[in-house]
């Protein structure tokens, strides 16, 4: 018989909890970009990475921090991740990763976590590769420089505000966001244009390995909004990634977005996958 455990993972499994990861690089970017950078200390990480294990080899992870992410995770994996996170009570605000795990998670789940604030089934998972062969990049899209913080953080609350539905300023204020959004600045990985010292156009490279990139937060003004901006600024956002971070950028975006959906495959986005989310 198949013997199977799970259990936190420590800092000495952090080779074998990599193997893991490496199996789909753009699916599970956003962890491994926390891996890469944490490692497996709690502290470090912003949370705990459980395994699961058959017959003593690790086959599948769970990231369990702010979101859970299951992370190339069975069936029999998820129901072992469900009975811990069932054990520990809900301290994530999403869950969040590949739909066939998600939703059999959220499953498990629903009865003692729910009602989820929003459950967004179906998020196509999108990927390019070469820049865009159709829309010519905006060159005034750029990196955001340091001391623009103050111009670049209401665009990113309104984005957040907008796509999630609740503020990131609720709660403390805003200072982690406030850290996450001077984070990606100061990394060279938010980017912008700006017409009289405000934002037209935004969006940041998220999760960043050497093998994916996730591109996040894409925005337009609302008084810019059907003029073309989405894809020129997507397209100097995949040119910056792959020259700069690395040779596969991808997203994903809501189903029902079929605007952004056709923006992205203009800019020479094809989908290879699903995510799904739920927010609490």
């Amino acid at each position: 018989m198949t013997q199977t455990t799970t259990r936190v993972l420590e800092p000495s499994d952090l080779d074998a909890a990599l193997e893991v990861l490496d199996r789909d690089p753009v699916a599970n970017a956003f962890v491994t970009s926390r891996v890469r950078v944490a490692g497996l200390d709690p502290w470090r990480l912003g949370g705990e990475m459980w395994g699961w294990y058959a017959n003593g080899e690790l086959r599948s992870l769970c990231y369990a921090g702010a979101n859970l992410v299951p992370v190339c995770a069975s069936p029999e994996a998820v129901r072992a991740f469900a009975d811990r996170a069932r054990r520990t009570g809900r301290r994530c605000s999403s869950i969040v990763g590949p739909a066939e795990a998600t939703a059999q998670l959220w499953r498990l789940l629903e009865p003692s976590w729910g009602p989820a604030r929003d459950v967004r089934a179906h998020q196509p998972l999108m990927v390019t590769e070469q820049p865009s062969a159709e829309i010519a990049p905006d060159p005034l899209v750029r990196r955001v420089r340091k001391n623009e913080m103050d111009a670049i953080m209401p665009a990113c609350v309104a984005m957040f505000t907008e796509e999630v539905g609740v503020s990131p300023l609720a709660g403390d204020g805003g200072l982690l966001y406030q850290a996450r959004v001077a984070e990606l600045v100061g990394s060279g990985r938010s980017f912008a244009r700006f017409e009289d010292g405000k934002v037209v156009f935004k969006a940041e490279i998220g999760a960043a390995t050497a093998r994916a990139c996730q591109i996040q937060g894409v925005w337009v003004a609302p008084e810019y909004r059907g003029r073309g901006h989405s894809e020129t600024g997507m397209a100097a956002v995949v040119d910056f990634a792959l020259r700069d971070v690395a040779p596969v950028v991808s997203l994903y975006v809501n189903d029902f977005n079929t605007a952004a959906r056709a923006a992205y495959r203009r800019v020479g986005f094809r989908e290879v996958g699903a995510f799904m989310s739920v927010l609490f």
